[in-house]
């Protein structure tokens, strides 16, 4: 089966199901639930880091690629994972942390400790000679990108936290290591890979500071030995294996440059992952502000990423959630007044797009943002951080919270919700981040209803048995429309027209007369009629296909 054809879904082990108490969710928590995870009819299983780490970004900030932390399980559950997954015929997608080690791994300590092969892995500079940091680079977690190297006077780059030291992919020995990373996990039995903000490795030798305003983003991120870096990766690993997958998370990019990622022709990844989409509720582009999102945004630069993709021949990876976004439902939906109706819309959107969708834990039975009321409800350091940055600012407690609440990265994190609970089935314990609405939303409860849950099943089957879905091409319809976002997609005289209602109020289409007469493929109402003049009820979604 081809990546087209497939659908991803995503895991955050440590929310997942935790089956030793310790209310931290564990590998063998996923074995447990893998029939959960069938029944959807996925292809992969996209797992977030579980390698030894000190957990200063969640599991980005590794200190060792080539083993599992101790408290997510051992390796001998790794490989029974694999193995019950392979039974229903779904793969696994390890989540590669290439750009950056943790300063606790084993290459930065000896580098510390003076050996010059390993200092050479990082990128390690001597300040200006005014005595000023190496680059004005700012740091994507707040504050400088450079730091102290240990006692010397020079200092080491970190574009994430400063326990994350960024490797020097100049260096052949880096990207050797890597290699045998990848390697190493494919001896596992692993055909499937998620790279990590895998843009910046292409630094330049000579650093420089990048335009004004920009923290230096335009001087290390899509530089173009990214793509040589990429093709010589795909020869010496996962390349070697026919139906491997790969995708990259892509981080300030563009389409041009995604196009050259992701066309198979330059032999570098499968597809991409952008986040332009979900910053149109930030206000001047910045994440910790509260307004509006803003809908034409949105449905322009959905319009803009599938057309240029297409034309480039590169190939999206589509999502509304993942475990660094507050839930899409809170965010583009009503998740009070039309909860069924909100998730089942924007899975009919991304899942009939030009693409490959990835559906994140708890987004098929429409989990939510949890309904926090304190700071001390979240544990993410971001979260406090922007709340104390915020307090500063001369922002007031209460509307600081409501800024964070809205766009807390633990929104996503809260634990699975199994059934209604005290814990939300997650743990016999004390969860490590508390669930809230469990009462109203579980598994147990949709597998009753289906109504979210079996929305979810029907649009991956239509993946699979609809060629118009995996291989049609793609066009805007009726762009200016102001709730309505829609398109259509079309594989030799076979068309479908996509119609999603993005707003709480009915909304009024009219579609071309072929499309009057075509046939209701799936809508998230039973009893819609297709017709010239349509009204879409809030938040309704559907697509109509036309047979030659």
């Amino acid at each position: 089966m081809s990546f087209h054809e497939s659908v991803v879904y995503q895991i955050y082990p440590k929310s997942f199901r935790d089956t030793n108490g310790d209310g931290v969710g564990d590998l063998r928590g996923i074995i447990e639930k893998v029939d959960h995870i069938a029944s959807l009819g996925v292809d992969l299983v996209w797992l977030n880091p579980f390698y030894p780490s000190p957990q200063r970004d969640n599991g980005y900030d590794v200190s060792d690629y080539c083993a599992i932390d101790p408290a997510m399980g051992t390796i001998a559950d790794f490989e029974e994972l694999v193995a019950r997954l392979a039974e229903h015929g779904i793969g696994i997608m390890l989540d590669m942390v290439l750009n950056h080690t943790s300063t606790a791994h084993e290459w930065f300590q000896r580098a510390l400790a003076g050996e010059q092969h390993y200092r050479d892995y990082y990128i390690i500079r001597s300040p200006r000679p005014d005595g000023s940091l190496p680059t004005s680079w700012g740091s994507k977690f707040g504050g400088p990108a450079w730091a102290p190297f240990g006692e010397t006077s020079d200092y080491f780059l970190h574009l994430f936290d400063v326990t994350q030291a960024d490797l020097d992919w100049r260096n052949p020995a880096v990207r050797q290591e890597m290699a045998k990373v990848v390697n190493f996990w494919r001896g596992k039995g692993v055909k499937a890979f998620r790279f990590d903000v895998i843009n910046l490795i292409g630094k330049a030798a000579e650093l420089v500071d990048g335009t004004p305003g920009t923290d230096g983003r335009d001087a290390y991120t899509d530089g173009p030995q990214v793509h040589e870096y990429l093709q010589e990766l795909r020869r010496n690993s996962f390349g070697q294996d026919q139906d491997s997958v790969t995708v990259g998370e892509m981080s300030s990019t563009s389409i041009e440059a995604c196009v050259g990622y992701s066309n198979p022709d330059n032999g570098e990844l499968d597809m991409v992952f952008n986040f332009h989409h979900l910053k149109v509720d930030y206000a001047n582009g910045q994440k910790w502000t509260l307004v509006p999102y803003d809908l034409a945004a949105l449905k322009r630069i959905l319009d803009e990423w599938a057309v240029g993709m297409q034309a480039g021949n590169g190939w999206n990876a589509l999502f509304w959630n993942n475990h660094d976004q507050p839930r899409a439902l809170d965010r583009f939906g009503d998740p009070v007044n039309f909860h069924a109706e909100s998730a089942t819309m924007l899975a009919t959107v991304i899942h009939l797009l030009r693409g490959t969708p990835y559906v994140y834990m708890g987004e098929e039975i429409g989990m939510t943002d949890p309904e926090y009321t304190l700071m001390s409800d979240y544990v993410d350091v971001e979260a406090h951080n922007a709340y104390a940055e915020l307090l500063a600012t001369g922002e007031s407690a209460e509307r600081a919270f409501q800024i964070v609440h809205s766009k807390a990265r633990d929104n996503a994190r809260t634990p699975m919700q199994w059934d209604d609970g005290p814990t939300a089935g997650f743990t016999d314990g004390i969860p490590w981040l508390r669930p809230t609405n469990q009462d109203r939303i579980n598994v147990a409860a949709e597998q009753d209803s289906e109504r979210i849950l079996g929305h979810y099943r029907r649009l991956i089957q239509l993946r699979k048995s609809e060629p118009l879905i995996s291989e049609g091409r793609y066009e805007s319809f009726d762009a200016g429309h102001e709730a309505v976002f829609g398109y259509l997609r079309t594989l030799q005289q076979r068309r479908l027209l996509v119609l999603a209602n993005f707003r709480g109020e009915p909304a009024g289409v009219q579609i071309p007369p072929e499309y009057a007469d075509g046939t209701l493929l799936i809508g998230n109402h039973d009893d819609a009629v297709v017709s010239r003049e349509m009204t879409l009820r809030p938040y309704e979604a559907l697509g109509i296909v036309v047979e030659p």
